[in-house]
This record gives C-alpha cells, structure tokens and sequence, in this order.
C-alpha cells in the first residue's frame, strides 16, 4: 500500500517565506522596460558580436520572448483559483511582470535586432521560426492547464497548475536560461541595456519561484500525498518536452559553444534547480513513488537522459528511432520507473516481443518493477510488435489503437492485463 512521507521536522526553505515579503519585493524593486537605453546595444549587435553569437542570442532571446507572452496571456486562471487573497494578488504582481519582460524583450529585438514593426504580434510573428519542438509543447500544455484550471480550481489543479508554471517552465526552464545569457553578455561587456533589463528579469523571475514554492509547500502540508501526487504526475507528463525546449536546431552544438556553454550543462543545472525546488516544497524524492527523477542515478546521467531520448528519435516529433542500445535502455528504464506497482499482482511479467530487436520484459516484483533485455522469465503478457511501432507510441507519434485495428500491435497471453495497461503506465 502507497505510504506518504511526514511533514519535514527540519526548517524548509518555504517556510522563511512569506506572501506579504514577496509582495513587498515587487513593490521595492519595480523597474521600467519601456525606459532601457538601447543604443550602445545596436553597436555591439551590428559591430561587436560575431555571426554565431548574434545566431544563439536571437534564438534564445526569441524563446524568452515567446514564454514570455504566453505566460502573460496564462495567469488569470491562476489568480482565480488562488485561495489566499495574499496570493492573487501576488499573481496579479506577477503578470505585471511577465507583461514587462514581453515588452523588454519585443523592444530589444525590433529596436536593436530589427524584427518585426514594435508591436507585440509583430515581434512574435517574426520570431516564430526560432521556436522548437519542445517549446511549442510545453506551452501549449500550458494553454491546456490554464483552461483546465478554470474549469477545476480545486487545491490538486492549482498544484498541478503551480508546478507546471512556477517550478517547470520558471525554475528549471528560464532561470538557468537567464544564467547562460547574463554570463556571456558580461564576460564579453556588450549589449549595457540589455544586460541591465535581463538582471531585472532575472530577479523577478527569482520572486515568482520563491512564490511556487511557498504555495506548493503549503498545499503539501495541508495534503502530502496529494499535493505530491500533482506535482510528481506534472514533472513526469512533461518531461520529455522540458529537454526538448533548448534542443538546438539540428543538435548544432554551436549555438551553445558561441556562448562558451553547453546543451548538457543547461541540462545539468536544469536537473539540479528542479530537484531542490521539490526538496523545499518537502517531497523527498528518494521515497517518492513513481519518481520521475532518477535521484539513484549520478547527475550527469539523469541530465543526460532527455538528450539520448531526444537525438535518438525515441521521444520528440521525428522517425526513424534509432536502435541505439543504450537510449533503448534509457527508454524501457523510464516505463518501468513510471509503472504503478500497485496495479499488477507481485510476479507479473510483460514482455516486448519486438519483431526486429532483442526482446524487453518488465518485472513486478515486491513492489518494485525493473527493466531487463532479455526473454528470461515467462511473461503473463506479450506485445508483439516492430521496434519503430512501439518508439512511435511510447513517443506519443501515433494511438495504440491504430496499431491494434492494423495488427501492427499484437498482444498475447492475458489479454486482462493489456486492458489495465493505461493504469499500470498512467
């Protein structure tokens, strides 16, 4: 049966937080984007940084640019379902702010880059070939979770809602961002206006997740295990497009190096700041069920997963999978991280009777399910199907039941257990 860990004895950081603090913050720290000097700015754009970095600051900035107004366009559910009044109106601070940086950022790419007419749609129109697969996904999944938070305010939505926004896309998506940015532009002294805009930028975003993190610790302390359920099922249901976001076109590494970084460590400060935010909240990763982040694994590796899934088309938009021996291990790694135990009677065995690659099974047993490459335990259950069909489906690319309608998807011996496979890989 599912235990829920206690209430952490020891001070979390959540805990010095406050709401009054943080409104506070905002109003001793108000700043004006509309303001910024960016004439030395062009200088450097057009005569200072090479060809690559003007490519990398483009692409990155136009990221922003896009989280940015999506986020703005996102909050009004947020404040509604806030259920402190100390809370909406800190949302109402926030998007406040989240409006502000739109308009830095448009400014800085009409102005000083030359896109677009100076208005909002028009920046966006003519940025909008920068975006990657990841970032249009998550941020359409953010588009669904404002509308499904207005439909359902409850305390387990804005959890979910809060996760999604506040310790995802902010903590472990735009601040390490920040990081890349604001490292180079000072290491190499160029663009003052937008260096002095995204410092700005920077600690606002600092305020929103100290805020994320207040609300989410204490729903948790009203609800553990529900409150960690939520937060845990966000993380997991969008972790592969969190990898996919920065992933540069073509995997061109460059457009890192230009900015003396690279894929792997944004990865790896990724990892690190979403696992301490879940830490503060007071879920202990270690004990959690169903972790969608391998703590048991070095940090290198657990950075590292999303990009073998990613360059070896066994996540993501694009076909062919690759038959790579370890991203297909990374891949039957992470089902079997994701399985509910509780769903299947200790013993059972489903078996991946790939039609053209070593078979897979997975094992539930005392509680635990593990991966292993082999067909070495009779199987309760087998999926007989092509490497590239089971890639397309673990990957979302096509529905189960096509394959099935096609026989393309074959399962055999207990057909019971393949009807509960929704709820033993929820």
């Amino acid at each position: 049966m599912a235990t829920t860990a206690p209430r952490p004895t020891t001070r979390r950081a959540a805990d010095d937080i406050s709401y009054r603090d943080l409104y506070e913050r905002w109003e001793r720290s108000n700043w004006s984007a509309t303001e910024i000097d960016f004439t030395q700015d062009k200088i450097d754009w057009e005569e200072t940084m090479t060809d690559a970095e003007r490519r990398t600051a483009l692409w990155l900035f136009s990221l922003f640019f896009h989280g940015e107004d999506a986020v703005t366009d996102g909050l009004s559910p947020y404040i509604d379902a806030a259920p402190l009044e100390e809370q909406k109106y800190f949302i109402a601070t926030q998007q406040v702010d989240e409006a502000r940086h739109s308009v830095f950022f448009n400014r800085f790419l009409n102005e000083v880059v030359g896109l677009g007419d100076g208005s909002i749609a028009g920046g966006m129109g003519a940025t909008a070939g920068q975006l990657t697969w990841g970032h249009r996904m998550i941020f359409q999944g953010l588009e669904e979770m404002c509308v499904a938070l207005r439909a359902d305010p409850s305390p387990h939505q804005f959890a979910r809602a809060i996760t999604l926004y506040h310790i995802l896309i902010e903590a472990s998506l735009a601040q390490p961002g920040q990081h890349i940015i604001e490292a180079f532009v000072e290491k190499r002294d160029l663009l003052p206006g937008f260096r002095s805009g995204i410092a700005n930028v920077a600690l606002d975003e600092q305020r929103h997740i100290a805020f994320g993190v207040k609300v989410l610790a204490d729903l948790y302390d009203a609800d553990p295990r529900g409150t960690e359920t939520a937060v845990l099922d966000v993380v997991r249901e969008n972790g592969t497009f969190i990898s996919g976001v920065a992933m540069p076109p073509g995997w061109d590494e460059s457009y890192f190096t230009a900015f003396d970084y690279s894929y792997d460590q944004l990865g790896r400060d990724g990892i690190t700041a979403l696992e301490s935010r879940i830490k503060a909240i007071g879920i202990d990763l270690r004990s959690a069920e169903r972790s969608p982040l391998p703590v048991d694994l070095p940090l290198d590796e657990r950075a590292q997963r999303g990009r073998v899934l990613l360059q070896s088309n066994l996540v993501g938009p694009d076909r062919p999978a690759s038959r790579d021996p370890y991203a297909t291990e990374v891949m039957f790694d992470s089902l079997a991280r994701a399985a509910d135990v509780h769903a299947v009677r200790s013993g059972t065995v489903i078996e991946w009777a790939l039609t053209d690659a070593d078979p897979w099974q997975l094992s539930f047993d005392a509680g635990k399910c593990s991966a292993q490459r082999s067909a070495a335990r009779k199987a309760d259950l087998k999926l007989v199907i092509s490497f590239d069909d089971w890639a397309d489906i673990f990957a979302q690319r096509v529905d189960a039941r096509k394959l099935l309608l096609t026989r393309k998807l074959r399962p055999k011996g207990n057909l019971r257990l393949f009807a509960k496979f929704g709820k033993i890989f929820p």
